[in-house]
Order: structure tokens, then C-alpha cells, then sequence
């Protein structure tokens, strides 16, 4: 039993390690092109290790992942390759008609992975969300807003931005699409500090702000890895819906439960729960 136990620990680890790895060497012999073995080597080795920490019950073992992720794509792709990995590089690359950088980004992390493991990319990758699970109201502290439509116009706003850009035929496109991914971090975490104080919650920005959950969210929805409740051992303490930073029903196992398609996988529930039910 001890050794299906530790077998067991592994399984999830080892999955998400050859969905990364797949696809790193799917792009790396499609491009020709090593930096992208290395690029999703790298990632899906960082979030495996998250998992595999969570699996020995580390405390800290999602922002383990977290840091290794956001910070690699924040310091490296974004300040030194001066890659723009915002939502305006992808419409940027789309635009010129080129599958690089922010498009196989946003195809890999926010459009077609979803269906996998959902928005894993919010709880184990995002370099907004990094620094903003660090502040103190991890469990929210007020019921959620309904301001979740002004995500659709942050979505709009770079769509129209980008369009403009190339509408005026602006020159030295990567040089502003740099200063772009420049300003734009400053202003997320301005703003997303700004209403977790404000709400006395630090996923705030992830709920009413962030453009990118338009993309997550529809795919999420179909997502294959999911945190299900055994109803056999759960006792309805409801302590799993306290923590949850999302606002999430766990305990409700139907694709249409309660903020469904907010789960970030952040395993706060499953920590929580006094019965392994999650």
C-alpha cells in the first residue's frame, strides 16, 4: 500500500511534465528552433515540481512553480529578450501573421492548454498573480462583485490598441510593443495592489480586471484535470468554499457549478478539506 501511495504521488507530476515536454519537442522540430525545447522544457519541469511539492505536502509548493515560471517569462522573455508576453504581443504576432513567441504563448498556456488543466496558467505561472498571492487577503474578505464585465473591456482596449497601431502604420512596432509590456506590468500591479487592498482580496485583478481570462475561461470549462468532490466523505463543513480565493464550489462536481471556470487550481481546498474528500 505504501508503495502505490508513492507511485500514486508521481502520477500528476509525470503527466503535466510530457504534456510540456511534448510539446516542446513537437515545436522544436516544427520550428527548428531549440529555444523552444528549452522554453517549455523548462516550464513544464518548474510546474511538475510544483506538483510534486504538493504532493509531499509542501506548504509552499504551488508558489515554488509560481516564481520559476513568472519570473523566467517576466525577467528573461520579457526585460531581456524584450518579448512582449501581454496580451498586446499576441495580437501583435497575430497580426504580422506569425506563429513565434506570444502566439504559441497564448496557444499553449490560454487557448488550447486550458482544455488540460484548465486556468493552472493563473495558479502556477502568472507573474501578476505571483506577487499579488504575497499580500495578506489570501481568503477574501468580502462576497464577490459583479464587475466581471469590465475584463471584456481591458480585452477590447488592447485589441482597439494594437488595431490602431498598425491601422497608423506605426513605425519601430517592437520597440513600443517593449515599452508596451513595460507600462502595462507597471499598471497591473498598480492596479491589482490597488484593489486587493481596496477589497480586501488579492485575486481581485484576476476576477474583474485581467483581459486574459477571456481566452481562459470558454476552455476552462471543458478542462480535463478538475478538483472533484467524493460525496461519500464529505460533510459539508463548507470549509473548502472559505478558502477558496476564487470563489469556487467544489463541492459541486457539475461543470456549471459556482464560478466554475475561476478555478485556478491552487489546491487550497484540497488542503483545507478535514476528510480528503477534494
Amino acid at each position: 500500500m505504501k508503495r502505490f501511495d508513492t507511485i500514486k504521488k508521481w502520477i500528476l507530476p509525470t503527466m503535466m511534465w510530457l504534456v510540456f515536454e511534448t510539446i516542446a519537442v513537437t515545436l522544436w522540430l516544427a520550428k527548428r528552433n531549440a529555444f523552444y525545447l528549452f522554453n517549455f522544457s523548462y516550464i513544464g519541469t518548474a510546474i511538475a515540481v510544483g506538483f510534486l511539492l504538493f504532493q509531499l505536502r509542501y506548504r509552499h509548493a504551488r508558489r515554488v512553480a509560481q516564481f520559476l515560471v513568472g519570473t523566467y517569462m517576466l525577467v528573461y522573455l520579457g526585460l531581456l529578450s524584450n518579448e512582449n508576453m501581454q496580451i498586446e504581443g499576441f495580437w501583435y504576432y497575430l497580426f504580422t501573421g506569425v506563429f513565434e513567441a506570444a502566439t504559441i504563448h497564448y496557444a499553449v498556456a490560454k487557448i488550447f492548454g486550458p482544455l488540460i488543466f484548465g486556468r493552472g496558467w493563473c495558479g502556477f505561472a502568472c507573474w501578476t498573480a505571483m506577487i499579488l498571492d504575497l499580500l495578506p487577503y489570501k481568503i477574501p474578505q468580502q462576497p464577490r462583485k459583479k464587475w466581471g464585465w469590465f475584463r471584456y473591456v481591458m480585452f477590447v482596449l488592447s485589441f482597439l490598441f494594437v488595431s490602431a497601431l498598425f491601422l497608423a502604420q506605426v513605425s519601430d512596432m517592437e520597440r513600443i510593443m517593449f515599452w508596451a509590456f513595460l507600462i502595462g506590468n507597471c499598471l497591473y500591479y498598480a492596479a491589482g495592489i490597488a484593489l486587493a487592498f481596496a477589497l480586501k482580496d488579492n485575486r481581485a485583478f484576476c476576477k474583474y480586471v485581467c483581459p486574459i481570462t477571456v481566452f481562459l475561461k470558454p476552455m476552462s470549462y471543458f478542462s480535463l484535470l478538475r478538483i472533484k468532490c467524493d460525496k461519500r466523505k464529505c460533510v459539508s463543513c463548507g470549509k473548502c468554499r472559505q478558502v477558496c480565493p476564487m470563489n469556487v464550489d467544489v463541492t459541486d462536481n457539475a461543470r456549471t457549478r459556482k464560478n466554475g471556470t475561476e478555478c485556478i487550481l491552487c489546491f487550497e481546498c484540497v488542503r483545507a478539506c478535514p476528510k480528503n474528500a477534494l
